[in-house]
């Protein structure tokens, strides 16, 4: 049995179901597991490493709920443009560069990217599922993924039955590739790229190959008027109404639907009584002039809110700290209302919110006795960060991926001072900037 310390933390933030906040706190880590949460005055504990938490929080990792991590070799590549104008430039680069090779390179680096920002968990889409599950486990991240579906071949070339092969090899592949528990997740990229008729065989498809194991739906929802107003043309329809009608929210399988931007209130009233999540992409959706997510509305509507950075050719990094504080900035500049979005509504939704809406808030999303050891220690000697008077509005408004130090993702360190313990970080950034060359060619061309 292994059993590491994090001796001494000057606060425990654990985002439990009463937000409690610990000072001067010692964690034990057993197996993977937390298995002591004590205070440090009762003594020193022994282990078999000890990490020395003084004069830093310690708080559960944060949750990303929608991104596309191998897009981080696209970052730069469709400014100025809206989400259409976007996916036209984008996926051109994609087509011509983006095989399974260049995908695991770009998930291991947006993994790296995610990690030293404290972020331990990601629901990640992206074409080559298996590769990008392949780099981002290797750098040590909790990673959520599953195939892609669209109706024609997209960017990776594959016909509709190979896309059902691939669901159907998911679970013992993902198996095979190992890495941080997961649910078998499938990913139809939206209903104006997937029909109902199709959603409907992903579903079906994904239920047969789960095995009574945890499993999961998300694609892209209601993200711009312009995509509402296409599905509209084509179904006489909103989106999630097209979901509906394909048997996604029977709310037997989780539902995480990214953005949301421009959902009814019938929409809302169908996704809370399905148990769905939104992934609110507040940087995105303002960087591509989607809109505002209604914050508070989503919230009264029942409907559980996360926090999403989307990927890194369109909302150009994967900064929860940053994506934290758009969200809460954003809701209180189009609500009028500064008690809207608060510091503690918006860490939970970053945490223990997102968690529960992946189906794993029993697994992480807190720091408690019980839950595996997905923990993030942050820096508070810094001057930004002194002196410590609302904790959670410290986290929210003013901490950023600078201050983490230490990261642990199911009990190990992979993050340690700052710098990655898996990975060759100057041969990584080394690889991608060979191929982001070739991906700016791409792109120039299209």
């Amino acid at each position: 049995m292994s059993r590491l310390v994090i001796d001494r933390a000057a606060y425990v933030v654990t985002v439990d179901d009463t937000d409690t906040v610990l000072r001067d706190t010692t964690v034990v880590v057993e197996d993977g597991t937390v298995t002591e949460v004590r205070p440090a005055a009762d003594g020193p504990v022994d282990g078999d490493e000890v990490l020395n938490a003084r004069g830093r929080l310690l708080m559960p990792g944060l949750v990303n709920l929608h991104t596309h991590l191998p897009m981080t070799l696209l970052r730069g590549l469709a400014e100025d443009v809206d989400l259409q104008g976007f996916l036209t430039r984008v996926w051109a680069a994609e087509g011509a560069v983006m095989d399974p090779p260049t995908v695991e390179l770009g998930a291991t680096l947006g993994a790296l990217e995610s990690l030293l920002g404290g972020c331990t968990t990601q629901l990640d889409m992206y074409f080559h599922h298996e590769a990008a599950h392949r780099g981002a486990v290797a750098a040590g991240s909790r990673h959520v993924i599953g195939p892609v579906f669209m109706d024609g071949p997209g960017p990776d070339g594959l016909a509709w039955e190979e896309r059902l092969a691939l669901m159907r090899a998911w679970p013992a592949a993902m198996a095979a590739l190992g890495g941080p528990a997961v649910p078998v997740s499938a990913m139809p990229h939206a209903t104006y790229t997937c029909s109902p008729e199709n959603l409907a065989e992903v579903l079906a498809t994904l239920r047969e190959v789960r095995d009574g194991g945890p499993a999961l739906l998300t694609t892209h929802v209601s993200e711009n008027a312009a995509e509402n107003d296409d599905v509209a043309a084509r179904y006489g329809a909103t989106p999630t109404e097209v979901l509906a009608g394909a048997g996604w929210l029977d709310g037997d399988l989780p539902l995480v639907v990214g953005h949301g931007v421009h959902l009814s209130a019938s929409d809302r009233e169908r996704l809370a009584a399905a148990g769905a999540a939104v992934a609110h992409c507040a940087g995105s959706n303002q960087k591509l002039a989607s809109g505002a997510l209604p914050w508070e509305t989503v919230r009264e509507s029942g409907v559980r809110l996360g926090i999403g950075t989307d990927g890194c050719s369109s909302s150009n990094d994967l900064d929860m700290w940053q994506a934290m504080r758009q969200a809460a900035l954003l809701a209180r500049l189009t609500s009028g209302r500064p008690d809207v979005a608060s510091a503690h509504a918006v860490l939970r939704a970053a945490t223990i919110d997102g968690a529960r809406a992946l189906g794993l808030g029993d697994v992480v999303g807190s720091v408690e006795v019980g839950k595996r050891a997905d923990l993030v220690l942050l820096d508070l000697e810094k001057p930004h960060l002194t002196p410590v008077h609302d904790v959670h509005a410290l986290l929210v408004f003013a901490a950023g991926r600078a201050d983490v130090t230490d990261v642990l993702v199911d009990g190990e360190v992979v993050v340690r001072d700052g710098r990655s313990t898996r990975v060759d970080t100057p041969a990584l950034l080394a690889r991608a900037r060979e191929v982001g060359a070739s991906a700016r060619a791409a792109a120039e061309a299209s």
